[in-house]
């Protein structure tokens, strides 16, 4: 199986796996509590106001209006009620488009009957007061519609699931007095006690009973209620439903609702009665919608919001208002979107780990997987769409967690293999390419163009004899340190070393365009290197410490060659055995880097060099020309020597013996190439051959 399809395989394999414990931990309920999380942070992030929040305003009951009245009239907690009534018609006056109670007013005041119907009066001539009932399933009062409560004024049409309540506490006959409305306040909060969605409608004993928000709206301008699966329709607005027949509210944020502090309106009322000038501006009120609610901490109506901490109760219905008003409940994506998205997504991430080799590009699609669903999610939430994000999130996570897995303990243990094989002969920076792409290495050997690099020091079997072991082995650890460590620099490929001897290659296991560049200048740097320890080392060896490097670039097979308990990552070839032949033929004319024809066709001029010879080593019939490469500035300064042995070099191949090695006994002293030239046209001089060609023939390797 190709390796790409097998990776793909197991990255549809993963994701399929991430997206079905997602889907079954979803199914199962487990998700809940991260998923109202993840809602409740978007909520927090994103809310914002909406067309009618402007027109809902907050009267609270507060602990500075509780102050307030004990200062100011001696009055203690409850209050009697007809000290409402100043805050009523101070709202009458204001022209408020309605008065909502968010208080249940089940039993008769304290304060007697009168103080019930100084309050039922300014309600009734407000004209346009809600006040609270509680409609629950088993804590109520009553199972029927009382007579002094008036039934709602709109009409229901359609059908469809809606919460059902079975009980009821109802406001006490003296403050309705038959005319006055009134609206549900029994909110259920979800499993966690935070509040998400509101029952607009709900049935009671064949009735259907408005919550306090859909009686504010309605109050005054009764408009006919539709509803349908899924459905809730007033008017012109359509509110989308759960399953459950309520609706999602769309959260304004933090001080979206202007607030004033029951002090505050009751003052004003009072001032305004007595031709005074009122705290609150009346115009503030014109046209709004006014809810009153306790926020006191005493008062025990605080109530948990995914805007985080408690706020008013009547925050809730002002909310729920607003998003009617509005027209912007949040409507719940169809549970197959979620799936999908689920799906799609916990499949990317598995994919995109196990098929790409690159790790930050591994990190990457994680990093895109995870950012997906909370920018999907959020997307969703901004166009009104309450969506999943933690099984998505679940999904991802467990994908790209089976996806990290399988690749550490396939890919992992591959990559962990290459390092450790390749450690002692390549350079890091070829490592890492090596292992963003391991398919370009052919673990059973691949032939392919190699620059061969052979070295070894001169004379070394005599120091190694005035040596003990011990200095022996520090002085070649060190040698060979700063050699490999130049070879590694230009991202050569270390073979082995035997001895003093170093092997080594470019162009494998990565391609390398200009390998026999990188290799010339590795010799160069590496005799550099050796001369400046060269003072150093002879301290240590008694000894000049010069090494000898050949160079040849051809076809060669490389690879793990060796048995299958042991193995080198080595190399084989005509090419590899003419290096080693150039290494030592350093030795024939005095010099100490010796490179081949091929190797210098690939240099594109980048290194000045000298044409040492033409010659035929033992076992190969044709001739091979081979150069010395030099730095620049050593080619700059023996210009002359240089130009005089080219000339003399002619002359030899020519046959003129005797006038090549006239040239070349000239520079000989200062030249060691050129002293072994003019001993050589010496011998052919005195023993001419029959035929000559112009060939340097070795004798020996």
């Amino acid at each position: 199986m190709l390796p790409s399809l097998k990776k793909g395989l197991a990255g549809l394999a993963v994701g399929l796996i991430g997206a079905a414990l997602a889907l079954g931990a979803q199914a199962l309920g487990w998700l809940e509590v991260p998923e109202n999380l993840t809602y409740d942070l978007r909520v927090r992030a994103l809310a914002r106001p909406g067309a009618a929040t402007d027109r809902i305003r907050l009267v609270l009951l507060d602990q500075k209006s509780l102050d307030w009245a004990k200062e100011s009239f001696g009055l203690g907690w409850p209050w009697p009620r007809q000290a409402y009534a100043p805050m009523v018609d101070f709202c009458k006056r204001a022209g408020a488009a309605s008065l909502s109670f968010d208080v249940v007013f089940t039993e008769p005041s304290v304060y007697g009957v009168d103080d019930d119907r100084t309050l039922a009066e300014s309600l009734r001539a407000m004209g346009r007061a809600v006040l609270a009932a509680s409609f629950a399933r088993s804590n109520g009062s009553t199972e029927a519609w009382p007579a002094h409560v008036p039934e709602p004024s709109f009409t229901v049409g359609g059908d469809g699931p809606l919460p059902e309540a079975g009980v009821a506490a109802f406001p006490i006959p003296d403050l309705t007095g038959g005319v006055v409305c009134v609206g549900n306040v029994n909110v259920s909060p979800d499993a966690d006690n935070v509040y998400r969605s509101f029952p607009l409608l709900l049935k009671f004993h064949g009735r259907y009973a408005p919550s306090l928000p859909l009686a504010a709206a309605l109050a005054g301008n009764p408009e006919p209620v539709a509803l349908a699966p899924g459905m809730l329709t007033v008017g012109s607005t359509r509110v989308p439903l759960t399953s459950s027949g309520d609706a999602i509210l769309n959260y304004r944020g933090r001080g979206a609702y202007k607030a004033y502090g029951a002090a505050a309106l009751m003052e004003s009322g009072m001032r305004l009665a007595e031709g005074g000038r009122p705290v609150v501006d009346p115009a503030d009120l014109r046209g709004r919608h006014v809810l009153f609610g306790f926020s006191a901490t005493g008062l025990l109506d605080l109530r948990s919001t995914p805007l985080g901490g408690i706020s008013p109760g009547v925050l809730v219905n002002a909310t729920a208002l607003d998003n009617l008003l509005s027209g912007d409940f949040l409507r719940a994506a169809p549970p197959w979107t979620d799936a999908a998205s689920t799906l799609l997504l916990a499949v990317l991430g598995g994919l995109g780990v196990t098929l790409l080799s690159s790790l930050w590009g591994a990190v990457a699609v994680s990093a895109f997987t995870l950012a997906a669903p909370v920018a999907l999610g959020s997307a969703l939430y901004l166009q009104g769409i309450r969506s999943g994000m933690a099984e998505q999130l679940t999904g991802c996570l467990v994908a790209l967690f089976l996806a990290g897995t399988w690749k550490y303990a396939t890919e992992g243990r591959r990559r962990r293999f290459i390092k450790s094989a390749f450690k002692q002969y390549l350079s890091p920076k070829v490592i890492d390419q090596l292992l963003l792409h391991p398919e370009r290495l052919s673990l059973g050997g691949e032939r392919r163009e190699l620059t061969i690099f052979f070295s070894d020091l001169q004379g070394f079997t005599s120091i190694s004899e005035g040596l003990s072991p011990e200095e022996l082995t520090g002085v070649l650890n060190d040698y060979l340190s700063a050699m490999t460590d130049i070879i590694h620099y230009y991202d050569g490929t270390v073979d082995k070393y035997e001895g003093d001897a170093i092997i080594a290659f470019w162009n494998a296991p990565m391609d390398q365009p200009g390998h026999a560049l990188l290799a010339v200048r590795a010799a160069l740097a590496c005799q550099a290197r050796l001369a400046e320890m060269r003072p150093a080392l002879k301290e240590r060896t008694r000894a000049d410490v010069l090494m000898r490097i050949g160079l040849n670039t051809g076809p060669a097979v490389v690879g793990n060659l060796g048995s299958r308990e042991r193995f080198d990552y080595t190399m084989l070839g005509d090419a590899v055995n003419l290096a080693a032949r150039l290494e030592s033929i350093n030795k024939q004319f005095g010099t100490y880097t010796m490179i081949s024809r091929a190797t210098l066709d690939r240099l594109g001029g980048e290194i000045p060099v000298r044409e040492l010879s033409s010659l035929r080593v033992v076992g190969k019939k044709e001739a091979v020309t081979v150069y010395e490469p030099m730095p620049a500035e050593e080619h700059e300064r023996r210009r002359d020597d240089l130009a005089m042995f080219a000339r003399g070099l002619a002359l030899f191949r020519s046959g003129d013996f005797a006038s090549a090695a006239a040239l070349f006994e000239a520079i000989a002293p200062r030249d060691p190439a050129a002293a072994s030239y003019a001993t050589k046209c010496a011998e052919l001089a005195a023993a001419p051959p029959e035929h000559w060609d112009g060939v340097w023939t070795m004798t020996g390797k």
